[in-house]
């Protein structure tokens, strides 16, 4: 009895890893342009590692999703905050900026002034990462993956 449940908990697993799959190369498949849409698909791919332990039939749920992805915070400001993801304005700077753009917001003695004069790094970081999940959101939602999960759980 032992083996069948690790057997099904490997299968578990391994339909996982295909849906993840799918979700990241439907990433790569996006047409992007821009800095700022570069680095919001390097926060999708990493928020994908929060989706690991869902159950197959919890793809089908947007909110369940979503909660996933918040990996406990209340909000993606809260996400952010809280050390969930980049923790220091450089690594932020570097991640969402262009070279000109970080030219403008380093100071010569080191350190990062404010991107805008209504964020912090961290509030930008907390934006940009919204919008990655809602690119995962919109994947989850389509089509291929749907089917996908159906598929899945049909074979069962």
């Amino acid at each position: 009895m032992a083996t069948t449940t690790a057997n099904m908990m490997d299968m578990e697993t391994n339909d996982n890893q295909l849906i993840l799959s799918e979700i990241s190369n439907r990433l790569h498949e996006l047409k992007i342009r821009g800095r700022w849409n570069m680095a919001v698909n390097e926060y999708a791919e990493e928020l994908l590692e929060n989706l690991e332990g869902l159950e197959i039939d919890d793809f089908l749920s947007p909110k369940i999703v979503e909660r996933a992805l918040l990996n406990g915070a209340e909000n993606w400001q809260q996400f952010s905050e809280g050390g969930c993801s980049l923790v220091y304005d450089e690594d932020i700077a570097h991640r969402l900026c262009t070279p000109s753009e970080l030219k403008r917001v380093q100071y010569r003695e080191g350190g990062y002034r404010n991107p805008n004069s209504r964020e912090n790094w961290i509030d930008c970081q907390a934006r940009a990462l919204r919008q990655a999940a809602q690119r995962i959101l919109r994947i989850v939602c389509g089509d291929r993956v749907t089917k996908l999960v159906n598929q899945i759980m049909l074979a069962r």
